[in-house]
């Protein structure tokens, strides 16, 4: 497969570069202070205890990119800006596959209103990483970098999910198609609605608490709306001990978490906790604890204050 994969954060950079190193034919997609530290010194990657630059080929744009019956769009932008990229992806080909390598379940819903669905693919990821500086990522894992497990969003897999699951593992990754990929993610999700918390709150009992309240509502709505999502032991099996993440609070936290130290101004939580809240809404299911949670990081997000300066007790005591 040739890949062009779009955002060059976290995830999408750790799996451009590890691919690249695997010999794989791919390019990064990036743009300002990120594009040009690329391209000067190409990506600084630390895995383990090894750290390199790794000369990924780069674009500036989904203009520059050509196509061809191997390629495949690899989405790995923050969920929240997924919108900014449709009006690109009007010029790249129906036949090209899209993997939407993101959090949440609100990306691949957008692409099946924009594409042939036999062409949208999810993946549920798996893979302790942060990118604070522009052109730097770090995987916090001394086991693999991660675990990217693809399939079709309308469920099932094709020669696609296949053949980019041997590419993965051929980079250091574990990577199994999974017919069922939606209620994979929706798993991953209900464990992703903890990111706002982390990101919010002082650690402590209160935001431990606050966390299994948010977890809780998660599991409600998704049972009244009748949407299947894997069990917590499946979840538990398919990590086992192959990720062993090594994560130092003063170093990186959830994806909200690096949102919130970088000051971008926005954050991924309205396409986890505010899933939850719309679904809520929907199904007359009550999710005070995700709605709180929603509104206090967007306003760190907003006013561009520091991650973890609110208390939990006090959301508890509202609640």
């Amino acid at each position: 497969m040739r890949y062009v994969v779009v955002g060059a954060g976290a995830v999408g950079g750790a799996t451009a570069a590890l691919l690249h190193e695997a010999g794989r034919d791919v390019q990064l997609v990036a743009r300002g202070r990120t594009l040009a530290a690329l391209r000067t010194a190409g990506l600084d990657l630390a895995v383990g205890d090894r750290t390199r630059a790794v000369p990924v080929p780069t674009l500036a744009g989904l203009h520059e990119a050509t196509w061809d019956r191997q390629s495949v769009l690899v989405l790995a932008v923050k969920s929240q800006h997924t919108p900014d990229v449709l009006p690109a992806l009007a010029d790249v080909p129906a036949h090209v596959p899209v993997l939407c390598l993101q959090n949440s379940v609100a990306n691949e819903r957008l692409l099946l209103e924009h594409r042939d669905p036999a062409t949208v693919h999810g993946v549920v990821v798996m893979m302790p990483a942060s990118s604070l500086r522009p052109g730097s990522v770090v995987v916090h894992s001394l086991g693999l970098p991660g675990l990217l497990d693809p399939g079709l969003a309308t469920g099932g897999t094709d020669h696609v999910d296949h053949a980019v699951a041997a590419d993965l593992v051929a980079a250091g990754f574990d990577s199994v198609p999974r017919q069922d990929v939606m209620a994979w993610k929706r798993r991953k999700l209900l464990l992703n609605l903890g990111n706002a918390v982390d990101a919010a709150y002082r650690e402590g009992p209160e935001a431990d608490e606050l966390v299994d309240r948010v977890r809780r509502e998660g599991v409600a709505v998704f049972a009244a709306a009748g949407l299947p999502v894997v069990s917590e032991e499946e979840d538990r099996v398919r990590r086992g001990e192959l990720l062993r993440p090594l994560v130092r609070r003063d170093e990186a936290g959830s994806s909200t978490w690096q949102s919130l130290e970088r000051g971008t101004g926005d954050t991924e939580a309205d396409l986890l906790n505010g899933e939850v809240v719309r679904l809520g809404a929907r199904y007359a299911v009550d999710t005070p604890a995700n709605a709180a949670v929603l509104s206090d990081v967007e306003a760190l997000a907003a006013r561009r204050r520091r991650p973890r300066s609110l208390d939990a007790s006090t959301v508890l005591a509202r609640l």
